[in-house]
Formats: C-alpha cells, sequence, structure tokens
C-alpha cells in the first residue's frame, strides 16, 4: 500500500458532492445565528448592523449605491432600512435633485453601532477559534474569488 502523500489527488476527490448552494445556505443560517447570538444585548442583528457600519463608513449615500456596495437587490435593501430608519438610527435625506435620496446615519445609530461593534468583534474572535483562523481566512479568500467570478461582467460605472 503507497504512502507517497506528495501525488496530486484523483479527480474524483475534487468534485464536489452535494449542492452547493444547500451547503452555503446551512453554513450562513449558522453564522448568522452565531452572529445574532453575540449582538442580542444590543438590539441589533447582524443584518442590521453591517446596515449601520456600512452607511457609517461610505457616509451618506444613495440606496442604489448602497446596494450595490452591499451586493443586494434594491427591494431587499428597502426592507432592511425600514426598521433602522423606524428606530432613528437611519434618516433619508434629500440627495442632489429632486428625485434622488440619500441614507445618512443618525448620532443615535453611530452610538447603537458603537455599543453593538464589541459585540460583533466578539462574535468574530469567537468564530476564529471555533473555526481556526486559518480556515476563516481561507474561507474569506474563497468568498471573494467565487464574489469575483459572478461579477465579471457586471456593468458598473465607476
Amino acid at each position: 500500500m503507497s504512502t507517497d502523500t506528495s501525488a496530486s489527488p484523483s479527480p474524483l476527490a475534487l468534485t464536489p458532492v452535494g449542492c452547493t448552494n444547500f451547503k452555503l445556505r446551512q453554513l450562513t443560517r449558522r453564522v448568522t445565528q452565531h452572529y445574532d447570538q453575540h449582538l442580542a444585548g444590543s438590539g441589533l442583528k447582524i443584518t442590521q448592523y453591517s446596515l449601520l457600519a456600512h452607511v457609517d463608513k461610505l457616509g451618506p449615500v444613495a440606496p442604489g449605491e448602497l446596494a450595490r456596495r452591499m451586493d443586494m437587490g434594491a427591494s431587499t435593501l428597502t426592507r432592511n432600512l425600514q426598521p433602522l430608519v423606524a428606530a432613528g438610527w437611519l434618516e433619508m435625506g434629500e440627495g442632489t435633485d429632486a428625485r434622488s435620496r440619500l441614507v445618512h446615519i443618525t448620532e443615535a445609530g453611530r452610538e447603537t453601532r458603537r455599543q453593538a461593534q464589541r459585540r460583533w468583534k466578539a462574535a468574530q474572535l469567537a468564530l476564529n477559534d471555533k473555526l481556526g483562523v486559518a480556515t476563516v481566512a481561507a474561507l474569506h479568500g474563497l468568498l471573494d474569488q467565487g464574489l469575483a467570478a459572478f461579477h465579471e461582467g457586471d456593468d458598473h460605472e465607476d
């Protein structure tokens, strides 16, 4: 029996088994639950925290640009913005012309994000411990590579 580990893996070993979408959704659900558990005391879910963080980082931003930067559909973004606007953490303001709008973070939103950021950091560190830092870094690389492949040929004006 050969124990040569330098040989290339067989093509069968590299063949995906099962549905990639299902596996990604399973992992995404578990990771979302992990972050939501850590953020529970802040009053935010991870999706809301991400939205606040993006608006805070990007400054006043048009909803279309925010959706593009977060890689989500416009209707999903609108749905996700509503509770944050209702809570007073985000505001919809006038844009550069009468037809455009800009999303702004309020001071209350900044404070909520600052308080939640400590919980987010704890969630991130706990995930790194659970999966291993090397696995998380490799996962980030694979996800970035996959997203880039889906964005090839996108028609965005930059």
